[in-house]
């Protein structure tokens, strides 16, 4: 298998990684979107295979006996997120390079694996009221939800050292300038 790098963007939902990572795959084509595996529902337009790999908590946890991810978490009861073997081998026979865009403890997981072959970034958000703002802004969580993910991210942001690089995102379009000019700076390497 020829062997590309990987980026890897982590953030507390809500910090703007997907924003980041979309604008990243628009700017640099030789980067190409590491589509996940969960078990959570489809939201909104979610196409299976586009947007992720959809399984059943019992297909999932099926793979990850038959060592088919390269890493993988539960991140509430049932709900399962990771990464395909088969995902990384099919952007790099294409030879590409792997972006992604995981939670903190899949992104820490992933430059684990990959070590030097990956950039790991943080997108840090402002402040936490921003980050609520965010989260309510988009409309599609429940208040349950959404108080989940902000108890989740007030220990994700502790973790944000632990990652080679981090990015403020309180001005976008200054953050997609830098997201832009260390992801180029890393793939020269």
């Amino acid at each position: 298998m020829a062997k590309g790098k990987a980026i890897i963007f982590s953030a507390p939902s809500g910090s703007g990684k997907t924003t980041l990572v979309k604008h990243l795959i628009g700017e640099i084509p030789d980067l190409r979107f590491s589509i996940s595996a969960c078990t959570r529902n489809k939201r909104g337009k979610e196409q299976d295979g586009i947007d992720y790999y959809f399984l059943s908590p019992e297909e999932f946890r099926r793979k990850i006996e038959q060592d088919e991810f390269v890493e993988w978490e539960e991140v509430y009861q049932d709900n399962y997120y990771g990464t395909l073997k088969s995902e990384v081998e099919r952007v790099w026979n294409d030879s590409k390079h792997l972006i992604f865009d995981v939670d903190v403890i899949g992104g820490l997981n992933l430059k684990n694996y990959f070590g030097d072959q990956a950039l790991s970034i943080f997108v840090m958000p402002p402040d936490l009221p921003t980050l609520e703002k965010r989260l309510r802004g988009r409309g599609t969580d429940s208040e349950e939800k959404i108080i989940t993910r902000l108890n989740k991210s007030k220990q994700e942001l502790l973790k944000a050292d632990q990652f080679d690089k981090i990015i403020l995102n309180a001005d976008l379009e200054t953050a997609k300038k830098e997201a832009v000019e260390m992801v180029k700076s890393f793939l020269l390497k």
